[in-house]
């Protein structure tokens, strides 16, 4: 009994030996991969660091996110605690119905009232004599959370919140063309080739011509997509299957990126090899594209202010706008708006989801 404690204490420390001497010797990462963010970097070592009692804060978050072999034992842990321990989320996910989504409660009214705030400042400094329509995108909770047991914010009282807030703008209702299937299974986006009703309905309110479904060709993106919530929840995840919905008028349209001075295609197949997949549509997260359609049959323009999930919804708006103005206020300030886009009577289109909505912090 005695030799065998000896022996397993042995194994216990020739393991944390080797952990910490690959701690030590390996280079640290930059990103983690399967989260999709910066890891923590040695931290200066300093009089002031180490006074302030900074040095050990950052050095302890650096040995957490350089720990070796991290990813798996992330992945042990969620395991233990969703088959062993019968918890019913980790790391803020669950999964149900084979789709993964993220605690999104209780309603944040303050935040909500702070997107309102902008949203209204930039009616009174820009948009007077547009036709402006609003839309929220429910995230995947709105269809999974409630019915399977999981805490839910007040979804009704954030859409009663916006429509009441934006009375100078036409709301229009989403809510009853999406499901949770209507959702990649393993991110937060919506999946393109399931909005034809979305984008149908807000061309319906914009007094535009908008894609029937035999006008469009559904194309697979040749590489799986592995969402953010892989990595978040740390569980062995299927990837899901991405496509693009394509036809020779969108193929003919040019993005135009203002931050980088680029010009790509609405798909940007560059970013195939991107962390994230979803940036193929419209090159991700970016402050200003301007779209250039040469085969509308009008001269009408669109502006959209919108969070990424406009990203895979604005190809489908094309059809009857010679020019789409994207602005991505997360990235761009308000108040700087005058400065980079003509304002002048076009139609505009606020789509943002419930996500940015109830944390609008990020919202310039």
């Amino acid at each position: 009994m005695k030799k065998s404690r000896i022996v397993g204490l042995a194994a216990v420390a020739a393991v944390w030996l080797a952990l910490s001497a690959a701690a030590w010797v390996s280079p640290a990462k930059d990103i983690s991969e399967a989260e999709r963010r910066k890891l923590a970097q040695f931290p200066a070592l300093t009089a002031q660091s180490v006074g302030s009692g900074r040095f050990m804060t950052d050095f302890e978050r650096y040995t957490l996110d350089q720990f070796p072999l991290r990813d798996a034992f992330r992945r042990l842990k969620a395991v233990v605690h969703y088959d062993l321990l019968g918890q019913r989320d980790n790391n803020g996910i669950y999964l149900t119905g084979g789709s993964a989504a993220e605690l999104e409660y209780p309603l944040n009214e303050v935040s909500v009232s702070n997107a309102l705030k902008k949203f209204n400042a930039l009616y009174e400094t820009y948009l007077s004599g547009s036709r402006v329509v609003v839309s929220v995108v429910p995230d995947k909770g709105y269809y999974l959370a409630e019915k399977n047991g999981y805490p839910a914010m007040d979804y009704e009282a954030l859409f009663a919140a916006v429509e009441d807030g934006m009375d100078w703008a036409e709301y229009v209702d989403l809510t009853d063309l999406l499901s949770a299937e209507d959702y990649y299974r393993t991110d937060t986006h919506w999946r393109q080739e399931r909005l034809l009703g979305v984008s149908q309905r807000l061309c319906q309110a914009l007094d535009a011509q908008s894609f029937l479904a035999e006008e469009l060709t559904q194309t697979t993106v040749e590489r799986p997509f592995y969402g953010v919530y892989c990595g978040q929840a740390a569980l062995p995840m299927k990837p899901d299957t991405m496509y693009t919905m394509e036809n020779s008028l969108i193929s003919a349209c040019t993005v135009y990126n203002h931050e980088t001075k680029e010009t790509t295609s609405v798909y940007n197949m560059d970013k195939l090899e991107s962390r994230d997949l979803y940036d193929v549509y419209l090159s991700g997260a970016t402050p200003l594209l301007t779209i250039d359609n040469p085969n509308a049959e009008t001269d009408r323009e669109l502006i959209v202010f919108r969070d990424s999930f406009g990203s895979s919804l604005t190809p489908l708006l094309l059809k009857s706008y010679k020019t789409v103005t994207l602005v991505d206020i997360r990235y761009l300030a308000s108040d700087y708006l005058g400065q980079f886009v003509d304002f002048h009577g076009q139609d505009v289109l606020f789509l943002y989801s419930t996500l940015v909505l109830n944390n609008s912090g990020t919202l310039k």
